[in-house]
């Protein structure tokens, strides 16, 4: 076991912040620890899980939200001879560098700069997502370019360049090997109606990056894709410069804007973007979304309200949590509205799928889940849902203990759908560490197959991905 101790311990003002409370606390150390193995791994499952969150270096201010932290990647290598191993690493951008050299925070809300020593850094902190493609594996956040980390190591290779921002949640196309993202506030001026289009190809090269208006500036977290349109939902989370100058929220609900989603095909110019209405609710992760025939089917978790900002006059905004809901819009219809038909009233969040059947027909989802219904940020159960039979599995936790984003490994490259694991990381609130469940995908509430123990907790994060051994 090797430990680095990057930054000081936490004092004790900033855990007034509820995005610095329980597992979501910083862990400051980079470490590299043997993992103990209860069960037996399965054969097969050999290779990478990376996961990335928000875990600032210094102790924030007290406006610090937790989409603002520096990125920190979790890896855990499962080898032969039923060998694990785990490593976690900052990722370290251009903020984090000066940070770090400076010794003190230089950046204050959403990554804005608050010392004039930082005016020309960007802010991005690469804090969301960790995703692999054309050999590279990019840590993500919506604000800036990908941020590429060595998949052995977890050094810092450096930006991966694609003509300005990017998402946090690019799709990867089964069929083609694409990689389709989208920015939003695109181009140099913050907080603008602007939606890019971007399509890098199996080989990593960008194809296009294309321009177009939306109906206002919204925090668009992530979009629709499926195998022949793409689908960007305009929902009345508003971002506005002017109000933020004015003291403001940057971000605010505002659902007077009403809401929309633009469709468009995926080879079509953006030109060609209609907008589409929806009710005005609020979305930061679909599960999948696929067609038949002229209709388009998304399943996707909904919030009345965006959860965790405040409206848009400044005032507190109503908690909010989501639940599994399908839109539909039928593209023959000259007046068709998205039509929202819920499926599920267990609260959850971090809906994944198996992603050899993205953009297509699927039948199974896997989302944590609060069995409590009173949290936003915490889960404590993994859900399966069979969207043919309409059934559920819930597999709950030991209370107090909570579960990050789950993610389905298939068995092998062609085993049936939803043949195979179910990855996820639990905090174990009693020990104060964490463990990383190995279950069966299409039996997540029976035995695991494995648990690797760690010494210590991972903070809660946000999304994850595993990589295949000789990917």
């Amino acid at each position: 076991m090797t430990q680095t101790v990057i930054a000081g311990p936490t004092t004790s003002a900033p855990h007034e912040n509820p995005h610095l409370k329980g597992n979501l606390a910083p862990v400051r150390s980079e470490d590299d620890f043997e993992l103990k193995v209860k069960g037996r791994i399965p054969e097969g499952l050999r290779g990478a899980f990376y996961r990335n969150g928000p875990n600032p270096q210094f102790d924030p201010g007290p406006k610090y939200h937790a989409f603002i932290g520096d990125g920190m990647i979790h890896g855990f290598w499962i080898g032969d001879d039923q060998r694990a191993h785990y490593r976690n690493r900052y990722v370290r951008t251009d903020r984090w560098r000066a940070e770090n050299e400076a010794g003190r925070p230089l950046f204050g809300g959403m990554g804005r700069p608050s010392d004039p020593s930082v005016e020309k850094i960007h802010g991005g902190g690469a804090n969301t997502n960790i995703v692999h493609h054309a050999g590279r594996l990019m840590a993500l956040q919506e604000g800036s370019n990908p941020f590429q980390m060595d998949k052995a190591s977890l050094d810092s290779v450096g930006w991966v360049e694609t003509g300005g921002r990017f998402t946090a949640h690019p799709k990867m196309d089964p069929e083609t090997g694409e990689m389709v993202w989208f920015a939003y506030s695109a181009g140099d001026q913050p907080l603008n109606p602007y939606l890019d289009y971007g399509v890098s190809g199996a080989d990593g090269k960008v194809m296009r990056r294309d321009r177009f208006k939306a109906p206002y500036c919204s925090m668009v977290h992530d979009f629709i894709v499926t195998r022949n349109h793409v689908l960007f939902p305009v929902l009345p989370l508003t971002g506005d410069l002017d109000r933020a100058m004015r003291g403001g929220p940057a971000f605010g609900w505002e659902p007077d804007k009403g809401a929309w989603v633009g469709v468009m095909k995926r080879n079509a110019s953006v030109d060609t973007v209609r907008w589409i209405e929806v009710d005005p609710v609020y979305v930061f992760h679909p599960m999948n979304a696929w067609e038949d025939g002229e209709t388009i089917h998304c399943e996707l978790m909904e919030y009345p309200t965006a959860p965790l900002f405040p409206n848009a006059d400044g005032s507190e905004g109503q908690d909010s949590l989501a639940h599994l809901v399908r839109w539909s819009i039928d593209l023959s219809d000259p007046a068709a509205r998205v039509k929202r038909t819920p499926l599920d009233d267990l609260v959850g969040e971090f809906p994944r799928f198996d992603e050899r059947f993205a953009g297509l027909p699927y039948r199974h989802g896997w989302h944590a889940a609060n069995t409590k219904m009173d949290e936003t940020l915490e889960f404590d159960a993994l859900a399966h849902v069979d969207l043919k039979t309409n059934r559920r599995t819930v597999r709950p936790l030991e209370p107090g203990d909570t579960v990050g984003e789950p993610v389905f490994v298939p068995r092998a490259p062609n085993a049936d759908e939803g043949d195979g694991w179910l990855l996820a990381i639990v905090h174990r609130a009693a020990e104060n560490r964490s463990d990383f469940l190995i279950l069966n995908a299409q039996d997540i509430a029976g035995d695991p197959a494995a648990v690797l123990e760690l010494p210590r907790r991972v903070p809660a994060g946000f999304h994850g991905n595993w990589v295949a051994a000789g990917s």
